[in-house]
C-alpha cells in the first residue's frame, strides 16, 4: 500500500519502540527553494532545489542515535530506525553520563503561515523585472560617483515538517519565506570605494516586496555613499565620546554577544572545536552583564519572523526567552537534553536546518528591547559624540567577548544636532563593555534577517535580529586604517 509522510513518521515510531528504544522521534522534513540571480539588471543564473526525508532519534541504552532516509518508504524508514538504534548501542559504551531528556508538556498541533500573495501568483518575468528595475534606479542614482556593480537575487522557500515522538508530541507545519538581498559597489577611483551587502528576508509572500520598498529606499543610500566617498571626516579618536549605535549594529550584537554565548550546548563546550567556546559559565545566571537598560530576548513567535515557530523540533511549545534580562543572565536557551542537565524546563531551541540535520540548540529573532525614548531624545543628551547607523565589517572572538564594528553611514554629533559625515568609525570594546555602557534606548524596533550558521556539520536557519538605537557612553572610537 502507498505510504504518505505523516504514517511514515509515525511506523518510526513504532519500529523504534518495538526495538526497545527508550524514546524516539522522527521528523518528516521537506524544503523547496528557487532563486533568481541579476547583475547589472541582467539574469545570470536561476537555481531550484527540493529536499525531503525523514530523520530519526533515538535513546537506547542512555546514548543517543540518529539517522535520515531520503527513500520514502515503510522499507527504508525502518532500515533508518534500525540504523539509528545500531548507532545508539555503539554510543552506549563511550557514554560517561546516560542521555535524558526533561519532562515537558509536549504540543499536538498544526499551523501554517498564509502568503497574501503566494509565490505561484508571481511570474519569472515579473522577479526579472523588478531586478531590472532595481538596477536602473539604483545605477542612475549618482553623478559623481558611479555604481560598479549591483547583485541582487529574489529568493523563495517553503518549509514543511511533521514532528513526533513517543513522548506525545504532534507537530505539522508549513512556513514559506522570502527573501530579497543585494551587494552594491560604489567607486569613485580617486577618492574611495565603499560595499554595501544585505539582505531582506521574512515568512510570508510577495507582499512582503512592497512592504521593504528596496526599489524606494536603495537609490537614497547609494546617494548617501557618494557623499560619504566625498565628503566624510575621519571620527574623533583622542578621547572617549558618547555613541549612538543605530538598530542594525545592535541587532547584530545581541545575535552575536548574547545569542551565541547563551547557547547551553556551547556553554557545556560542545561548539568548542566547530563554532567557539562562551565567555558564559553554568554557574553565571544572574550575574551582572550590563545596566538595567540591557534586555535581549529572543522569540520565535513573532508573526511574519524570518525565524518564526511555535514548537521546536522536539515539539516544546515556543515562547520569548529573556536571555539578559535588566543586565542580568537570565537564562540559557536550552534543548530537552540541556534542559535536563540543568534542572529546568526546555524553552523551545531545538531547530534543524533540514532531515539530514540533528535538531540542535539554535536562535530564532534575537532583539535588544526597546526603551522610552524617541531618537531625537537620544541625541539631545550628547554634547560631543557620533552616532554609527550601519555598519560595513564586524568580527568577534571565539568566547564572545571582544568585538569589533566598522561603520558605514555614520554622523558627528555635537550639541544634541546631526553634522557632517563621519568615515570609517570603529565601535571595538567587549560585551560588559557595551551592555554596562547602555544608558537609553529608543521605541523604534527594528528587525534584520539573516542565516544563522552553526554545528558540524555546518547548519544555517533563518533568524532575525534586531533592536532599537541605543546610547552608549565614553566610549573610545578607532578608525578603519
Amino acid at each position: 500500500m502507498p505510504w504518505n509522510h505523516e504514517d511514515l513518521v509515525l511506523k518510526a515510531l513504532d519500529v523504534g519502540s518495538s526495538l526497545g528504544a527508550r524514546y524516539v522521534e522522527a521528523r518528516y522534513h521537506r524544503h523547496s527553494r528557487s532563486s533568481l540571480f541579476s547583475r547589472n539588471g541582467e539574469v545570470i543564473g536561476t537555481e531550484s532545489s527540493v529536499s525531503e526525508g525523514i530523520a530519526v532519534r533515538v535513546i537506547a541504552n542512555g546514548a543517543l542515535g540518529f539517522a535520515s532516509t531520503t527513500i520514502l518508504t515503510e522499507e527504508s524508514v525502518r532500515k533508518t530506525v534500525e540504523d539509528a538504534f545500531r548507532k545508539a548501542q555503539a554510543h552506549s559504551k563511550l557514554v560517561k553520563k546516560p542521555i535524558e531528556f526533561s519532562q515537558e508538556r509536549l504540543g499536538r498541533a498544526t499551523y501554517e503561515v498564509n502568503e497574501v500573495k503566494p509565490f505561484t501568483n508571481v511570474s519569472v518575468e515579473e522577479k526579472v523585472s523588478y531586478l531590472f528595475d532595481l538596477w536602473k534606479n539604483v545605477s542612475s542614482s549618482v553623478s559623481t560617483a558611479r555604481v560598479a556593480t549591483l547583485t541582487s537575487w529574489i529568493g523563495e522557500s517553503v518549509e514543511e515538517k511533521v514532528v513526533a515522538n513517543t513522548d506525545g508530541a504532534y507537530i505539522k507545519s508549513r512556513i514559506p519565506r522570502l527573501s530579497l538581498g543585494y551587494n552594491v559597489v560604489v567607486t569613485l577611483p580617486s577618492q574611495g570605494t565603499i560595499q554595501r551587502f544585505f539582505s531582506h528576508g521574512a515568512s510570508g509572500g510577495y507582499e512582503l516586496l512592497e512592504k521593504w520598498n528596496v526599489i524606494g529606499y536603495l537609490p537614497e543610500d547609494v546617494r548617501k555613499f557618494e557623499k560619504i566617498i566625498l565628503e566624510a571626516r575621519s571620527p574623533p579618536t583622542d578621547r572617549p565620546v558618547d555613541v549612538i549605535v543605530g538598530s542594525e549594529i545592535v541587532g547584530l550584537m545581541v545575535h552575536e554577544s548574547c545569542g551565541h554565548p547563551s547557547e547551553a550546548d556551547r556553554i557545556l563546550g560542545r561548539e568548542a572545536a566547530q563554532a567557539g567556546k562562551s565567555f558564559i559559565k553554568p554557574d553565571m545566571l544572574g550575574e551582572k552583564i550590563g545596566s538595567e537598560y540591557a534586555t535581549v530576548i529572543d522569540d520565535p513567535t513573532i508573526p511574519g519572523s524570518n525565524g518564526f515557530y511555535l514548537y521546536d523540533d522536539e515539539g516544546v511549545p515556543a515562547r520569548p526567552r529573556f536571555l539578559y534580562k535588566e543586565g542580568k543572565i537570565n537564562e540559557f536557551l536550552h534543548n530537552r537534553w540541556t534542559a535536563k542537565l540543568f534542572g529546568v524546563n526546555s524553552n523551545a531551541a531545538a531547530r534543524a536546518m533540514s532531515h539530514e540535520s540533528e535538531p540542535i540548540i539554535r536562535m530564532a529573532n534575537t532583539y535588544f528591547k526597546p526603551g522610552d525614548y524617541t531618537f531625537e531624545e537620544l541625541l539631545e543628551d550628547v554634547k560631543f559624540g557620533v552616532y554609527i547607523k550601519s555598519y560595513m565589517e564586524w568580527n568577534i572572538d571565539d568566547e564572545r567577548w571582544s568585538q569589533r564594528y566598522g561603520g558605514l553611514e555614520a554622523y558627528l554629533i555635537e550639541n544634541g544636532e546631526l553634522k557632517n559625515l563621519v568615515k570609517n568609525p570603529v565601535l571595538e570594546l567587549t560585551t560588559k563593555t557595551f551592555y554596562s555602557s547602555v544608558d537609553a534606548a529608543d521605541k523604534n524596533l527594528e528587525f534584520y534577517a539573516g542565516t544563522c550558521g552553526k554545528g558540524e556539520p555546518m547548519q544555517g536557519v533563518p533568524v532575525w535580529f534586531g533592536g532599537p538605537n541605543v546610547r552608549v557612553r565614553n566610549i573610545l572610537l578607532r578608525v578603519i586604517a
